[in-house]
């Protein structure tokens, strides 16, 4: 058989022996597995924990809800849109995205093509092809060329798999970032709302008791200038007036500082946001089931961050580990090359070129073991910090699990007290109109009264911020394994429980 033709047949069988090749590898470095952590089967603060229901009917990424505040559900979207923080982390996962797809690329040929001319001469000499002499004896040449190079690397042991791995990896990883810094963001406005409206109780509370104050002063004022009292009640009175409005202007000096926050929070400018203040609203507590302690895995973004963290460290190894092979690299270019480009693209001016490259590295002083190890120990770093963010999150939800028990046991008892010396104010009231005590006595109680109602609202206040802890800390806005993405965001990354 003829040598031209021998080679015609032998090319495609050639190409399928080396796309064969390309495609079953070897792909080295270790093969991810998550990392085991040990759960508890339960939370030992949920003891006497209201029993968790089934709640896979309730909008679970639209958390506050529940809460039954139709101010915060109008507030809490405009943290998806406008806030400058998750806004930063949406274009950090931009980035990431296109790391994946440039890393996916890696898998294909690369395809260059150039055209180039040139003008060239010399005081002597001559040219075979298209040259010019001048006066002086100068030898003037022209040259175009138009070429087409194309080349591709074979991943033999998974470098370029590998490559893709950790890159799809942190891009998840990003995307866990993303949601969390949404779930953060939610989490502040929440408390900081909550810790508004309980602000504007409290001043409520206040000027309801400056304007009992006041009255009682003139009553007062009024039986001093019929000599009935001394001008010691009076001051008394007075003094007990004028601390209640300096009270009320540091709690107003706090609420103006929430109200900032939350402006800040959903991207807004201090200055054009107000908040009016509110009284009387329902702010209760929602129901929240605590369900098993290993639903922290799949639920909260943090602890898969750091989980693909180490999906990423893992792939590194193996990136690390295929540079002790060589790399094979095929490349073929052609074009057409001549003096005049009229006529380039003809058959006696093209020329081409096409064959393997290996490459691989023979000696580096201990270079790529370095690599190695430093890539293994970056992985042994990600896997304890991703054990000690699952521990971090037991501990965050016993913490609050154990704040909210305690504090409706609190609740009641500053109820009761709170009764109590209401009562033993009016009591005391009753006894000085009819003279049978000092108006200290009436002052102290009646600062009683006002301290165990206020200290009701705080604990009031408390509660409500510490369930919103709770909930953020079981994964406050997740469904399953799969995060909420802010508005008119994408995944396009494989979903993260596809990594696991």
């Amino acid at each position: 058989m003829p040598a031209p033709l021998l080679t015609a047949r032998l090319r495609p069988l050639a190409l399928a022996c080396l796309l064969a090749l390309a495609t079953t590898g070897c792909t080295v470095g270790p093969d991810y597995r998550r990392p085991t952590v040990d759960m508890p089967v339960a939370y030992k603060e949920a003891a006497g924990w209201k029993p968790a229901t089934p709640s896979d009917d309730q909008p679970r990424a639209a958390w506050w809800t529940r809460y039954g505040d139709p101010t915060l559900d109008a507030l809490m979207p405009q943290v998806e849109i406008s806030n400058q923080n998750v806004a930063q982390y949406a274009a950090q996962y931009a980035q990431a995205q296109a790391l994946v797809s440039q890393a996916r690329a890696g898998f294909f040929p690369t395809l260059t093509g150039t055209v180039s001319g040139t003008r060239s001469g010399s005081g002597s000499g001559s040219y075979a092809t298209g040259t010019s002499s001048s006066a002086s004896g100068a030898r003037v040449s022209n040259e175009v060329s138009a070429s087409l190079g194309l080349s591709w690397e074979l991943d033999l042991w998974g470098k370029l798999r590998r490559t893709y791995e950790e890159q799809q990896a942190s891009a998840e990883a990003s995307l866990a970032d993303l949601v969390n810094a949404v779930l953060s963001a939610q989490s502040s406005l929440a408390q900081d709302y909550f810790s508004l409206r309980i602000l504007d109780e409290r001043i409520d509370l206040y000027e309801q008791t400056i304007r009992a104050y006041a009255q009682y002063l003139r009553v007062i004022e009024n039986k001093y200038a019929d000599s009935q009292v001394s001008r010691a009640d009076v001051a008394q009175a007075r003094n007990q007036l004028e601390s209640a409005k300096a009270s009320v202007q540091d709690l107003a000096w706090q609420r103006a500082q929430y109200e900032h926050a939350i402006a800040i929070l959903i991207g807004k400018a201090p200055a054009a946001f107000s908040l009016p203040r509110a009284t009387g609203t329902a702010l209760r507590l929602p129901d929240i089931p605590v369900g098993l302690a290993s639903t922290l895995l799949e639920r909260r973004p943090d602890i898969a961050a750091a989980e693909r963290a180490v999906a990423s460290a893992n792939a590194a190894i193996g990136v690390a580990i295929a540079a002790y092979f060589p790399d094979l690299t095929l490349s073929a270019s052609g074009g057409f090359e001549n003096s005049s480009a009229h006529k380039l693209f003809t058959v006696p001016y093209r020329f081409w070129s096409i064959g393997p490259s290996f490459s691989q590295t023979l000696f580096d002083f201990g270079a790529t073991q370095a690599q190695v190890a430093q890539a293994r120990a970056s992985y042994d770093a990600a896997v304890a910090g991703y054990r000690q963010t699952v521990l971090t999150a037991l501990g965050e939800v016993e913490d609050y699990l154990a704040k909210l028990r305690i504090l409706d046991g609190e609740l009641a008892s500053q109820q009761r007290a709170a009764e109590a010396a209401i009562e033993s104010a009016r009591v005391t009231r009753d006894q000085y109109d009819e003279g049978m005590i000092d108006y200290l006595d009436v002052a102290t109680t009646e600062a009683t009264s006002l301290s165990a109602q206020q200290s009701l609202w705080q604990l009031k206040g408390t509660q409500l911020t510490t369930s919103v802890q709770l909930i953020v800390a079981l994964g406050g806005g997740w469904n399953g394994t799969n995060p909420t993405l802010p508005a008119g965001m994408q995944q396009e990354t494989p979903g993260m429980a596809q990594g696991r």
